[in-house]
């Protein structure tokens, strides 16, 4: 079988199916490109070009997934999401992708689920995705991370400190908050977090994702509104 890389080209994929973004469960172990993580099987990817790129380098870490199943809340979770993914996975038997389920934002799946809350198995999902998180919450260190990072950015209100610490260091996720230098508070690694909080949610950059534009051009399209934001959030609060 040839490199993963090319795998999707050859099958008729490729990581944008007209604006819709296509993501990968990989069969086999491969590698991201753009940071070398390495990437064990089932673990998702996207492929720009023939690039091979982890969720946290194709700046889809955010998205949360949503396996196939339920029509109902796929459809509800897709209506309510700025920026979804479709994820596929090779079989091997059928010899073609097969759609496994859906990323999407975690609070457009939190209002799906509210509103299929009449329906007894999506409240015992709720809880258990409740239940799921409780358990990956590691609370001294997120403590920890969250008070780092009002020391360097002052000016960043303190529920958006949270949901940044929250986001960046859930156990077993990969993101920036569960690395090396970012558990030993380096400061490179929670200004990485900052600005891809800063990206998401105070700038238009997801919806330039939907709408199919590059990523790297979509980064440049709002390269100065983040850093406004990050000027901001980083000036000492006045002490007079």
């Amino acid at each position: 079988m040839a490199k993963f890389s090319n795998a999707p080209a050859a099958a008729g994929h490729s990581s944008n199916t007209g604006n819709e973004i296509v993501v990968f469960s990989i069969i086999r172990e491969s590698a991201c490109t753009e940071c070398g993580a390495e990437l064990c099987k089932g673990s998702l990817l996207r492929v720009e070009g023939e690039r091979p790129l982890c969720l946290t380098c194709a700046d889809l870490d955010h998205l949360v997934f949503l396996p196939r199943g339920d029509t109902a809340l796929t459809r509800r979770a897709s209506k309510h999401s700025t920026l979804r993914a479709v994820v596929v996975r090779f079989s091997r038997a059928r010899k073609r992708y097969e759609r496994q389920g859906i990323l999407v934002e975690e609070a457009a799946l939190e209002r799906a689920e509210q509103e299929c809350l009449a329906d007894a198995a999506a409240r015992e999902r709720a809880r258990g995705r409740a239940a799921q998180h409780r358990d990956e919450s590691d609370t001294l260190y997120i403590k920890e991370f969250a008070k780092r990072l009002g020391e360097l950015f002052p000016r960043c209100p303190a529920p958006e400190r949270q949901a940044i610490a929250d986001h960046a260091c859930q156990k077993h996720s990969g993101r920036v908050g569960r690395s090396a230098a970012a558990q030993s508070f380096d400061p490179k690694a929670i200004e990485l977090a900052v600005r891809a909080h800063v990206r998401h949610g105070h700038t238009n950059y997801d919806q330039l994702l939907a709408g199919g534009m590059d990523r790297m051009e979509a980064r440049t399209s709002v390269r100065d509104a983040v850093e406004e934001v990050i000027l901001r959030w980083r000036t000492a609060v006045d002490c007079a």
